[in-house]
């Protein structure tokens, strides 16, 4: 049995990522900042009131965990907010790396004390912060700072690995939850591919930005 931290779990991928795991018979400890009837029925461990933008929440939550080892930790809290070149929102972009870049760089920081030579840290980030794959413009506040999480995993990869802590960046797919507008394919799919990308991941392979569907994606 091993122990998976999951950041945004009241819903969405994150959600199922604790309900496949629970199913599997693995320890879950489900973060976010508020839970939900979905989440609360799995029965799982629930640590709620974490908004991953605070430095002091975060703390908060390691405090919590204090003295818990971690094999997973599965940093997939994010938002969209749509920015078109016409109708820029410098505080939403601003707010979409603060979420989508820093949350998790905060995160995987705090919990360091938490993993251990063997331990997985998952990235969840997306395509649209692929600069190669970038063949449609707009959506400025989500590709840069999908882009920048991307960085921050790959990062991350080189200077946990003297820890023979191994990374992998990832990207769901079109999946269908409220931030795609509920097009794309089911969550129970997209987390298949994600856990197997996981189950994959080792120290020769970390840093690889993967699909959940096993493609390598460009950078």
């Amino acid at each position: 049995m091993k122990t998976y931290l999951v950041t945004g779990a009241n819903r969405g991928i994150g959600l199922e990522f604790c309900r496949q795991l629970k199913a599997l018979g693995e320890t879950v400890i489900a973060v976010c900042r508020s839970t939900s009837s979905e989440l609360n029925n799995l029965g799982v461990r629930i640590e709620s009131g974490i908004d991953i933008t605070s430095d002091q929440s975060v703390a908060d939550l390691a405090k919590r965990l204090y003295g818990t080892q971690l094999d997973v930790l599965i940093n997939n809290a994010g938002i969209l907010e749509k920015n078109t070149l016409d109708n820029l929102d410098f505080d939403s972009i601003r707010w979409q790396f603060e979420v989508n870049s820093l949350g998790a760089l905060r995160v995987t920081q705090a919990l360091l004390a938490n993993l251990r030579a063997g331990s997985k840290v998952a990235i969840i980030t997306s395509r649209m912060g692929s600069i190669g794959d970038n063949t449609s413009g707009s959506s400025y506040g989500y590709r840069m700072s999908k882009a920048a999480l991307s960085m921050a995993g790959k990062s991350l990869s080189h200077d946990l690995k003297p820890q023979q802590i191994a990374v992998a960046i990832l990207h769901p797919g079109l999946v269908n939850t409220l931030m795609t507008g509920y097009r794309g394919i089911p969550t129970s799919e997209a987390v298949q591919g994600l856990l197997a990308r996981i189950n994959q991941l080792n120290l020769e392979n970390s840093g690889t930005f993967w699909h959940a569907n096993g493609e390598v994606l460009p950078w």
